[in-house]
């Protein structure tokens, strides 16, 4: 599972953007790989197609960025801000995520298998229709976030707060109802049934 993964060292890089405004540019389709970009503004910026491999960001503002089928595999962020940052069907497979800031964070559809987000504070982000296999949630905070059709087998999730949270149509089969907040959360009935198994009820009809 996720959780017995070793930290991501971080990706080596070949090239390094410092200090630079990129404010409300669009990239569309554009190829960056192996590139550090440190204290770039990023808000407001539009990404369509465009694809970042191997890269890290640190103290970069994603703020009010939007990205559309764009790429950020294996890629590590550190020190980040994503406040009403939306990304739709985008891939970000193997990348990790430290003491970055998320709020109004919107994803919706693409890819987020094997993403590291240990601790990260999430409360009142939206994820809708993502596969986040295997992801790394140990301690991950959801409190009235929206978590609906989301691929979360595998994933670890010991100390999650998912209080209050809109899980209906998720994959919660790596989820233990004994090690994780879920009080006020909303569910469905198949997943209601599933939880009651796993605390070791007998559940009948009739």
């Amino acid at each position: 599972m996720a959780g017995r993964r070793r930290a991501h060292p971080g990706p080596e890089t070949e090239t390094t953007v410092r200090s630079e405004d990129w404010d409300g540019r669009d990239i569309a389709g554009e190829v960056h790989d192996r590139v550090e970009f440190v204290d770039v503004d990023m808000t407001e910026l539009v990404t369509n197609g465009a694809t970042f491999s191997d890269c890290s960001f640190r103290g970069v503002r994603f703020n009010v960025s939007e990205h559309t089928n764009t790429a950020f595999t294996n890629c590590a962020f550190s020190r980040c801000s994503f406040f009403d940052a939306t990304f739709t069907g985008c891939k970000l497979v193997g990348s990790t995520f430290d003491a970055c800031t998320y709020g109004l964070l919107e994803v919706s559809g693409g890819d987020w298998s094997f993403v590291a987000l240990p601790g990260a504070d999430l409360n009142g982000a939206s994820f809708t229709d993502v596969r986040m296999r295997e992801c790394e949630l140990t301690g991950v905070r959801l409190g009235g976030a929206t978590v609906r059709g989301v691929d979360l087998s595998g994933a670890a999730l010991d100390r999650a707060d998912l209080t209050g949270c809109d899980l209906r149509g998720s994959d919660l089969s790596a989820l233990n109802p004994l090690t994780v907040q879920l009080g006020g959360a909303v569910i469905d009935p198949v997943q209601a049934v599933m939880i009651a198994t796993a605390l070791g009820l007998d559940v009948r009809s009739g």
